[in-house]
C-alpha cells in the first residue's frame, strides 16, 4: 500500500514497490515477539534501509492504517471514473432487462 505520507521523508528513505513488497513479507515472518524484528525487517528490504527507517517506515503505515479505519480516508469511487459507452449500454441493458421482470 503506497501512501502520500511515505513521500514525506527525505531522499534517503524512498521506498520502491519492490523495497515495500519485501517490507510486508518481512513483517509477517518477523513478528512484534522477534528479537531484533527492525535489523531482521532491515536486512530483508535490502536498499541499505537502517533500522530505524523500516522503523519509522512501519509507524507511517500504522497512521496510515488508523486514518482510513476512522473514515477519514474516503474511498475512491471507481466506477465514475472509468465511464466508457460500453458500460453505459450494458447497465441501460440490464435496467430494461429488470423492468421486464
Amino acid at each position: 500500500m503506497a501512501s502520500s505520507s511515505l513521500k514525506k521523508h527525505d531522499s534517503n528513505s524512498c521506498w520502491t514497490p519492490k523495497q515495500n513488497k519485501l517490507f510486508e513479507r518481512a513483517l509477517a515472518l518477523y513478528d512484534k515477539d522477534t528479537p531484533e524484528r527492525w535489523q531482521n525487517v532491515a536486512k530483508a528490504v535490502g536498499g541499505n534501509k537502517t533500522a530505524e527507517e523500516v522503523k519509522r517506515h512501519y509507524d507511517i503505515l500504522l497512521e496510515d492504517l488508523r486514518q482510513i479505519e476512522s473514515g477519514r480516508v474516503p474511498l475512491p469511487n471507481y466506477k465514475s471514473l472509468v465511464t466508457t459507452t460500453t458500460n453505459v449500454d450494458e447497465e441501460e441493458r440490464l435496467l430494461k432487462y429488470l423492468k421486464l421482470q
